[in-house]
């Protein structure tokens, strides 16, 4: 729904009712025929630590890392330039 800010202004408590009553709806507020605001309902956040535990959750599922461990850091000139130094 789109509202000039003086409507907008005049219904604002029947406004909110609605948006609070359908968290779906949206009420475009103009000026001049141009939207500058939006009125919507607020999303609940999430609680602390959520994502932490779904990528715990997501490591979890990943298959086991298999061979023997390498210290990748030892290797980084090997990786860099090759195994006899820099390539010219």
């Amino acid at each position: 729904m789109k509202l000039s800010i003086s409507e907008a202004r005049r219904r604002l408590p029947a406004l909110v009712r609605r948006v609070r009553r359908d968290a779906g709806a949206r009420v475009a507020i103009t000026v001049h025929n141009e939207v500058v605001a939006e009125l919507r309902a607020v999303r609940p956040e999430p609680e602390p630590g959520t994502a932490a535990k779904a990528l715990l959750r997501l490591m979890k599922k990943l298959p086991k890392p298999r061979g023997r461990k390498r210290s990748i850091s030892s290797h980084v000139k090997t990786h860099l330039y090759g195994p006899h130094g820099a390539i010219r």
